[in-house]
């Protein structure tokens, strides 16, 4: 299935829409690993645990939209959005959201 956050796919005509669909996910930060991050701010660097958080909910969220896409009929998602939101009691949780138009392509 094609994912793109452009409105069209080049060479490709949208046929028919199908509507907009959705996909979620919400992750919990673990308390060692923000412990570990919070050192990482302070010495400088780049916090791998939460880059792979990040990672995991948003190919999470991209499955479920491209999940709801697939059980409408369309072969792909166009004009996709991705939107990430820290979520919870003192931010202990992480949403990735993921929206975009699902279609037939030619």
């Amino acid at each position: 299935m094609i994912v793109t956050t452009t409105p069209s796919v080049e060479g490709r005509q949208i046929q028919d829409y199908k509507g907009v669909v959705t996909g979620e996910a919400i992750l919990g930060a673990h308390l060692f690993r923000d412990l570990f991050a919070g050192l990482r701010d302070i010495v400088g660097g780049r916090s791998g645990s939460y880059e792979k958080s990040l990672r995991e909910a948003r190919e999470i969220a991209l499955s479920e939209l491209q999940d709801e896409a697939q059980r409408r009929g369309a072969n792909a998602v166009v004009g996709v959005d991705l939107d990430y939101e820290v979520i919870g009691e003192q931010g202990s949780m992480l949403m990735v959201s993921a929206s975009g138009t699902a279609v037939v392509l030619s």
